[in-house]
């Protein structure tokens, strides 16, 4: 498998999912896909049977009463009267102790108020001793489990989430595709990306197998986990079947991104054209893109369209480089008179003389010499042409047919002196002095 250097994955720029803290759990819930709280306990009606027989003590009367009292302050939103009750009951020796169940409810119910009060430090540690209770209810026991975990990662506490939750898998009887994806996101954050695939691909198989569309940000983990493994042909599927179900903008950039990876043109340039007819290629690196991906399959003509429909509208910028680009489009496309211009304008931006030397071929091939005199020499005097022995090579030819011999005579002799242009530079030599000994005599003979 090819390795995916760090420049490509900038220039891909694929958005890592990352676990957003929110201060509240249901918030979190939402990011992530996951159920509401009471959907641990509501999984145990999908239990084919229990796991265990407890035996779990009565809740007597007057303990309720002081339990249905102090939730009414709760609901109410009195906490210091509902936390008073609430200490006031605990107690373990006398006539007045609780047994194991009537002290997990009244942790819970405690648990409760400090998460209302966003005190998850106090939650956590009413729920823990809700847990630590002996023979309370199964699906008590597993709804605060589950309840433990998801405050754990609330705090980015990330280890002791991962923990609870694989506590939580041990008695829930049938781990929701929830549960495995809060489990994947948690090996993520800790960088176990192995364990993180494992989960999240266990959580979209689930939906899968149910005719269930995944979640978008499940979608979102799995491509980023196939990409961080270098794993290419399944970080493609995933994007393609991101895009069935949600067809954004930021997935068709990627997933053409990953058929330029894949050496597969045809696709990546069909990527990103199915965002482009929809209008949704806004910025002005994304359309010189598009722009290239059309020359690159020998489309010129449209690659000119983007980039000249772009600048109109002023979602591209006019600079040096982009206008060379748009003069070269329609030069390929056999617009020469629409090509001309548009160079003009990208050399005389540019702070080198290279463009100029372009230009001055074009219309050298268009046969207008003069302004192809013109602009070479404005080349050569500006520096940083390439290629000077070329520029010079193109100037004597222009001079030449615009009876500028002398001009063309000292442009030679310049290219002459580089090897690389020596024999050719030599041959117009030649050639110009041989037409100018004929155009002598026909003279004398006139």
């Amino acid at each position: 498998m090819k390795v995916l250097t760090a420049n490509r994955i900038s220039a891909i720029a694929l958005a890592v999912p990352v676990l957003v803290l929110q201060l509240g759990v249901t918030r979190l819930q939402s990011e992530l896909g996951l159920e509401a709280w009471g959907s641990a306990a509501a999984q145990q009606k999908e239990q084919q049977k229990p796991q265990e027989t407890r035996r779990t003590p009565a809740l007597r009367n007057k303990v309720y009463e002081r339990l249905a009292e102090a939730q009414v302050h709760a609901e109410a939103k009195e906490y210091t009267k509902a936390l008073n009750i609430l200490r006031d009951m605990e107690d373990d020796s006398g006539k007045r102790a609780l047994n194991s169940y009537e002290l997990a409810n009244l942790y819970n119910l405690q648990a409760f108020i400090n998460y209302s009060l966003e005190d998850y430090k106090g939650a956590l540690r009413s729920y823990e001793k809700v847990v630590s209770q002996p023979d309370i209810p199964l699906a008590m026991e597993i709804n605060t489990r589950y309840t433990i975990a998801q405050l754990y990662f609330v705090q980015e506490q990330w280890r002791r989430g991962i923990s609870a939750l694989l506590q939580w898998f041990k008695v829930a009887d049938t781990p929701s595709a929830q549960a495995y994806i809060l489990l994947g996101q948690g090996y993520y954050q800790i960088k176990d990306y192995a364990n993180s695939l494992k989960n999240t691909l266990t959580a979209v198989n689930m939906y899968k197998e149910k005719g269930k569309v995944p979640k978008e940000q499940w979608y979102s983990l799995l491509r980023y986990l196939y990409f961080e493994r270098n794993d290419l042909p399944n970080t493609i599927a995933t994007l393609e079947e991101m895009i069935i179900h949600y067809p954004k903008k930021q997935y068709w950039v990627q997933l053409s991104h990953m058929y330029s990876e894949a050496k597969d043109e045809k696709k990546q340039l069909a990527a990103m054209e199915a965002v482009y007819v929809q209008d949704l290629l806004d910025k002005d690196r994304e359309q010189v893109t598009m722009a290239y991906l059309y020359l690159n399959a020998d489309v010129p003509y449209k690659a000119a369209r983007v980039l000249d429909k772009g600048i109109a509208n002023k979602t591209v910028e006019a600079s040096s480089k982009t206008l060379e680009i748009l003069g070269n489009s329609w030069r390929q496309a056999q617009e020469v008179e629409k090509s001309i211009p548009v160079m003009e304008q990208a050399a005389a931006k540019s702070d080198k003389g290279e463009l100029y030397v372009r230009l001055g071929s074009i219309y050298l091939n268009n046969e207008e010499y003069a302004k192809a005199v013109k602009a070479i020499e404005n080349g050569l005097k500006r520096g940083g042409v390439k290629r000077v022995d070329n520029a010079n090579l193109a100037l004597g030819m222009a001079a030449f047919n615009n009876r500028q011999y002398s001009k063309a005579r000292r442009a030679f002799t310049a290219a002459a002196r580089d090897k690389r242009s020596r024999r050719h530079a030599n041959q117009w030599l030649a050639y110009m002095q041989n037409e100018l000994d004929r155009q002598r005599k026909l003279a004398e003979e006139a």
